[in-house]
C-alpha cells in the first residue's frame, strides 16, 4: 500500500516551481544502485543504466546466449540492482517500490534520458571516464534538465570542461553518503556557472523530498564531511599508534559512548572499505599542499600493509576485523593485532572513564565525565579532540564560512550525534583552548577573536531559535531554514507547561503542546502516563488546539517499562499490575477519545506500548525510518495497551459482505505472534499498523514534529470533534478460534514454535476472536480491552514469561523457551 506523504511546512522556504517525475542514475555500483532505490522510495520513476559486459559468463554460454541478447547486455545493471535489493539493511522502504526502477545500458538505452528531469552520474571515480559519460549525456538530455555528479572528491569544475552553456548552468555536485537511505547528508557543490535557482532547488528538494540534511559546500578537496571525517579517522590512527593502543580499545572509546555509531572507527573502516579510505586520505594529501596537518593524512604503515594484503574490510571478508567460526561452528569475530599482524579473538577492553560514563544517559554529561577521568581512555580522547578542534578551526573559512555547515556535514555524513564544534561547546570553548595550548595544538586566530569579543560558545538559543557564531560578522546569526524544524532542545530555556521525572510538556507555538519522553530508551511508565493525562487535561481546560507526542531522541519509545512489570510480577502484586495495565489502557484510549486532536510523531524504534500509542492517536506522522511493531510476545506476554484490541477492530472494519474474514485476522495474528517489526513506515502500512486513511509519512526525520504540529492545526481548523468509543466490532469467536488453535498446534509440532510460544499465540488468538463466542458477535472496545488485560496478567503468572522478561532486562535479548 502506498503511504500518504506528509506535506512539509514550506512557508518559510523559497522552493522552485520545478517538479521532478523521472530521474536517471548512470552507474549501478554500490552507490548508484542504492541512490536509484532511494529515488524510488520517494515515488520517482527511475532509469538505472550501466555498461555492457564484454564477455559471456559460463551460465550464459550454457544457455546459448550471445553478447547481443538483452539479458546479457543488461546483466551488470540487473545483477547490481538485485544485489542491492537483497542487501541488509535494505536500501528500499518497500520491496514493491523496486518496480519504479527501469534498468538498461549505456549503448542501447541513452534515449531514455530524453524525458528525465534529473540525471545523476555515479560511475567510477576517474575524471576521464566521467567526462566521456557527460559527453554522451549532452547528446540526449533535454535543455533545462538537471545534471549532477556523485563524485566524492574530483573537483566539480573539472567535470564540465568542454560542455555547453546550458549543461554548465544546470550542473553541480550532489554527493550522497553510503548507504543513501540511512545517512542523511547530501552535499550540494555548485560551480561558478551553476544557476543560483538550480542550487536552491537541490538544497530544498534534498531536504523536503529526499529527507536529507543538505549542506552547501565549496568546491574544495573532499568537500566538507570527508575532509573532516577522514581527518578524524587519520588522527585516531596516528594517536593510537603513538599510545600503543589496540583496535578494540579505540573502538570502545569512539563508539556510542562518545555519541558515534556502533561501528566506531575500525568497524566503520571495514564497512566503507579500507582501500576507499586510503584513496580519500591520499586525495586530500595530494590536493592540499598547504594544509598544516597534511602529514596526518599520510597512510600509516599498518594500513598500507592491509591494502597490500588485499584486506580491504567487508568486501574482502577481512580487514581490521574478520568474521569466522570456531571449532564448534559458532560465529566468532577476530580482531587484528597490529603488532603481530595476526588475527586473534576480539577482546573487551575496560577503561575507568568508560565505566564511569556508561550509566549516564545524557551524552553531553557523559562526554564531560569521559574527558575528566584522567585514565588512558581519557588521555586518548583529549589528544584526538585537540587535533580535531585545531583542524576544524583552521578549515573555516577554507571549506565553509559557517561553523554549522561543518557540524551538519560531519554529524549527518558520519553518523555522529554531535558535530566537532558542538562537541567543543560541550567541553567548554575557553577551557579546551587552554588545554590545546598546553598540548601545542593552538586553534585558529578567529577562535581567540571570538572569545575576546565575549562569545564563549559556538551556539546559543534565544527565544526558541538556535543561532550559530559567524566568524566573518563576529555575531550570532540564525541558522538559515532552521525555523522549518522543531527541535525541543531549543525550548529548554523556557518554562515547561508541565514536567515530571519522565516527561516534559512544551508550548511549541500556535496553541499546540508537545509532550516529550525522556526516560531510558523512552520506556513508558507511570510518569509518562501521568504526563499524557495531565497534558490532555491542560489542553482541554485551557483551550489549547491540540497535542503532539514527539521527541528528538534516536528512538520514539522502546515500549513499556519492563523492569517495573517484572518487579511487580516477581512480588506477585497482581492487583497493582491490574491497576497499572488499566491505567495504560485508559491513557492510550484517551489519546483517541479526548476533545482535542492528538498526533503522534513516531521515529526510530517504536515498539510495544509506543506502537500502541501510535495506533490510537487521531493521526500518526511517522518518520520514513520508523521501525514499529507489537513485540510483546518476545517478553512472554501479549500486547495489552490496546494493540491486540486495535488489530481486532481494524480487521472488523476491513470485512465486507460475503468476505472470507479469517485470512485477514490470521495475518494480524501472525504479526503479533512473531513479534514482527516493520522496517520502514511504508511497510507499517502493509502490516496494518499505520492507516492510509489517516496517517502520513515524513521523509525527513528532522521535520516530523513540525509536520505533526501542522497536522494538529489542520485537524483543529477542520472542526475536530471528539470520537465515540466503538461498540460495533465484529468478533468471530469460535468461527475463527478453532482454525487458529489448529494452526498454532501445527507450528508447534513442526518445531517452529515452543510450547510457551504456542500458549502465548493462543492467548493472542483468543483476544482477536473476542473469546469463546459461539457465533460472530458485535462487541465493544472495552470488552476486548478486558480480554487483553486478563490474558496479559495470566501470562505474568507463568515462570517462562518471567524468564523472558528477565533475559531482556539482563542481556537485551529475548529468551526462546
Amino acid at each position: 500500500m502506498d503511504a500518504v506523504l506528509a506535506q512539509p511546512n514550506t512557508s518559510n522556504s523559497t522552493t522552485s516551481t520545478r517538479k521532478l517525475k523521472k530521474v536517471a542514475v548512470l552507474g549501478s555500483g554500490v552507490m548508484g544502485s542504492r541512490i536509484a532505490c532511494h529515488f524510488a522510495n520517494v515515488g520517482l520513476e527511475v532509469v538505472l543504466l550501466d555498461i555492457v559486459p564484454r564477455e559471456l559468463t559460463d551460465k550464459e554460454t550454457a544457455k546459448g546466449l550471445t553478447l547481443n541478447d538483452k539479458a546479457v547486455r543488461n546483466r551488470l545493471v540487473n545483477d547490481a540492482l538485485t544485489f542491492a535489493l537483497k542487501s541488509k539493511p535494505s536500501p528500499i522502504y518497500n520491496k514493491a517500490f523496486a518496480s519504479r526502477i527501469t534498468t538498461g545500458n549505456f549503448d542501447d538505452d541513452m534515449e531514455l534520458l530524453r524525458d528525465c528531469d534529473w540525471i545523476i552520474e555515479a560511475v567510477v571515480e576517474r575524471l576521464d571516464i566521467k567526462k566521456i559519460v557527460f559527453g554522451n549525456v549532452e547528446k540526449y538530455r533535454k535543455p533545462g534538465s538537471l545534471i549532477t555528479s556523485n563524485t566524492s572528491g574530483i573537483p566539480i569544475h573539472l567535470l564540465i570542461e568542454g560542455r555547453s552553456d546550458d549543461f554548465k548552468k544546470h550542473f553541480c555536485g550532489t554527493h550522497f553518503f553510503n548507504p543513501p537511505r540511512y545517512l542523511k547528508l547530501l552535499e550540494v557543490i555548485p560551480t561558478a556557472d551553476t544557476l543560483p535557482e538550480v542550487t536552491e532547488f537541490f538544497m530544498n528538494y534534498g531536504d523536503l523530498h529526499l529527507g536529507k540534511t543538505t549542506v552547501l559546500c565549496k568546491d574544495t578537496p573532499a568537500f566538507i564531511a570527508n575532509r573532516i571525517g577522514v581527518f578524524s579517522i587519520m588522527a585516531i590512527f596516528h594517536v593510537m599508534q603513538e599510545m600503543g593502543m589496540s583496535i578494540e580499545e579505540v573502538d570502545v572509546l569512539t563508539g556510542p559512548v562518545t555519541g558515534r555509531p556502533k561501528s566506531a572507527t575500525f568497524r566503520t573502516a571495514d564497512v566503507v572499505g579500507i582501500d576507499t579510505l586510503v584513496k580519500v586520505a591520499k586525495g586530500v594529501y595530494d590536493s592540499c599542499p598547504d594544509d598544516e596537518a597534511r602529514d596526518l593524512f599520510k597512510i600509516p604503515d599498518y594500513v598500507t600493509k592491509l591494502v597490500e594484503n588485499g584486506w580491504f574490510g567487508d568486501k574482502s571478508r577481512q580487514g581490521f576485523y574478520k568474521k569466522t567460526k570456531d571449532e564448534k561452528g559458532k560465529r566468532q569475530i577476530l580482531a587484528l593485532d597490529l603488532q603481530s599482524f595476526e588475527y586473534r579473538p576480539k577482546q573487551k577492553p575496560r577503561f575507568k572513564s568508560v565505566g564511569d560514563a556508561k550509566p549516564i544517559d545524557n551524552l553531553k554529561k557523559r562526554l564531560k565525565v569521559l574527558h575528566k577521568a584522567g585514565d588512558k581512555g581519557s588521555e586518548f580522547l583529549n589528544k584526538v579532540s585537540h587535533l580535531l578542534f585545531q583542524y576544524v578551526s583552521n578549515r573555516v573559512p577554507e571549506i565553509a564560512d559557517e561553523v554549522y555547515k561543518v557540524d551538519d556535514a560531519v554529524r549527518t555524513g558520519f553518523g555522529w550525534e554531535l558535530g566537532p564544534f558542538e562537541y567543543w561547546d560541550v567541553l567548554g570553548v575557553e577551557k579546551m583552548v587552554k588545554a590545546m595550548e598546553a598540548a601545542d595544538k593552538k586553534p585558529a586566530q578567529w577562535i581567540y577573536d571570538m572569545l575576546e569579543g565575549g562569545a564563549t560558545s559556538f551556539y546559543k538559543t534565544e527565544n526558541g531559535q538556535r543561532k550559530a557564531y559567524n566568524p566573518s560578522s563576529k555575531t550570532y546569526e540564525a541558522i538559515p531554514g532552521a525555523d522549518a524544524y522543531i527541535k525541543l532542545d531549543n525550548y529548554r530555556d523556557q518554562k515547561p507547561v508541565f514536567q515530571n521525572g519522565g516527561c516534559t510538556v512544551h508550548d511549541i507555538g500556535d496553541g499546540v503542546l508537545c509532550l516529550e519522553f525522556h526516560t531510558k530508551m523512552n520506556s513508558i511508565g507511570s510518569e509518562i502516563l501521568q504526563g499524557i493525562n495531565t497534558a490532555i487535561d491542560i489542553a482541554e481546560k485551557d483551550g489549547w488546539k491540540g497535542l503532539v507526542l514527539g521527541n528528538d531522541a534516536p528512538n520514539f519509545s522502546a515500549g513499556a517499562n519492563l523492569a517495573m512489570i517484572f518487579m511487580l510480577a516477581i512480588e506477585q502484586e497482581y492487583d497493582e499490575l491490574d491497576f497499572a495495565i488499566r491505567m495504560f489502557q485508559n491513557t492510550v484510549m484517551r489519546l483517541r477519545y479526548s476533545s482535542i486532536p492528538v498526533v503522534v510523531a513516531p521515529h526510530g524504534l517504536t515498539l510495544g506500548g509506543g506502537c500502541e500509542m501510535t495506533m490510537h492517536a487521531d493521526k500518526a506522522v511517522a518518520s520514513a525510518e520508523t521501525y514499529i511493531g507489537l513485540v510483546e510476545v518476545g517478553a512472554g506476554v501479549i500486547p495489552a495497551g490496546g494493540g491486540t484490541k486495535e488489530f481486532a477492530l481494524r480487521a472488523s472494519d476491513a470485512y465486507y459482505k460475503g468476505d472470507v474474514q479469517i485470512p485477514r485476522l490470521q495475518e494480524l495474528l501472525m504479526h503479533i505472534a512473531t513479534a514482527k517489526v516493520a522496517t520502514s513506515a511504508h511497510e507499517a502500512f502493509d502490516m496494518g499498523i499505520l492507516q492510509a486513511t489517516k496517517d502520513s509519512v515524513s521523509v525527513n526525520s528532522d521535520r516530523v514534529i513540525a509536520d505533526a504540529k501542522q497536522a494538529v492545526l489542520d485537524l483543529d481548523k477542520a472542526g475536530y470533534t471528539q470520537p465515540i468509543q466503538r461498540t460495533d466490532i465484529m468478533a468471530l469467536g469460535r468461527t475463527a478460534l478453532g482454525t487458529f488453535y489448529a494452526g498454532i498446534e501445527a507450528l508447534q509440532m513442526a518445531g517452529y514454535a515452543s510450547e510457551h510460544d504456542a500458549k502465548i499465540a493462543k492467548k493472542v488468538a483468543y483476544v482477536l476472536c473476542g473469546g469463546d463466542l459461539s457465533v460472530p458477535t458485535k462487541v465493544s472496545e472495552q470488552y476486548l480491552l478486558d480480554l487483553e488485560r486478563e490474558a496479559f496478567l495470566s501470562l505474568l503468572m507463568e515462570k517462562k514469561s518471567l524468564e523472558r522478561i528477565q533475559s531482556i532486562l539482563t542481556t537485551g535479548k529475548p529468551l526462546r523457551n
